[in-house]
């Protein structure tokens, strides 16, 4: 098995998108690589007792396929990642940050997300909310952008160091008041409240 990424302060910050094509081309503007969009089937697994929610904690097992536009994206080949999530550690007098900072740590999975999910549920552990996601990456030299479909709203993650990522939230046309630190969660069951309708899991209609 793969050894895990060692644990990095992810930090990072999400922006509302109302108009696609519009971001598109100022991304373009800024010179970024852009990277093949991919489909992201994402499920969050907690304890019975909610033991990691309680803590503000996160385990995430994703499943990537390749997902051109326009294009069904089933029968391609999976990459399976198991992300887990926690607070960072709290500094003394620290201030509120503007920023969504947690510690994080990846592992690409080298067993099908069958069977990952199984070992999960082996472990005590079961799904709680599964969301779905089209994502399309934008690399810059100290900054990544993740542009976010989801069947809540669109959303652009832009994540690395703080100047960065306000050097290039300023140059795509949005100030600091724009910055959301809410998860996908927090997102679509403030879409459900809006809908009326009861929160279940984020997931795109079957066509």
């Amino acid at each position: 098995m793969p050894k895990p990424k060692k644990t990095n302060p992810e930090i990072e910050i999400k922006l509302h998108i109302t108009n696609i094509p519009k971001i598109l081309l100022k991304i373009k503007n800024l010179r970024a690589t852009p990277q093949s969009r991919l489909r992201e089937q994402n499920t969050l697994y907690d304890t019975p007792e909610s033991q990691l929610r309680r803590r503000k904690m996160l385990l995430r097992l994703r499943v990537e396929t390749s997902a051109p536009r326009n294009a069904p994206s089933t029968n391609r080949e999976e990459r399976v990642i198991v992300t887990s999530k926690a607070p960072p550690v709290p500094q003394r007098n620290s201030k509120p940050s503007r920023y969504k900072i947690r510690a994080e740590r990846e592992q690409v999975a080298s067993i099908s997300s069958l069977q990952y999910a199984k070992t999960l549920i082996s472990l005590g552990f079961r799904p709680t909310f599964r969301y779905d996601k089209f994502r399309t990456t934008f690399r810059l030299p100290n900054l990544h952008l993740d542009l976010d479909e989801t069947p809540a709203g669109t959303y652009l993650e832009l994540e690395g160091q703080p100047k960065a990522i306000d050097r290039a939230a300023k140059s795509l046309g949005f100030t600091k008041k724009d910055y959301l630190r809410a998860t996908y969660w927090d997102l679509y069951a403030a879409d459900c409240r809006r809908r009326g309708t009861k929160p279940k899991n984020m997931l795109f209609r079957a066509k």
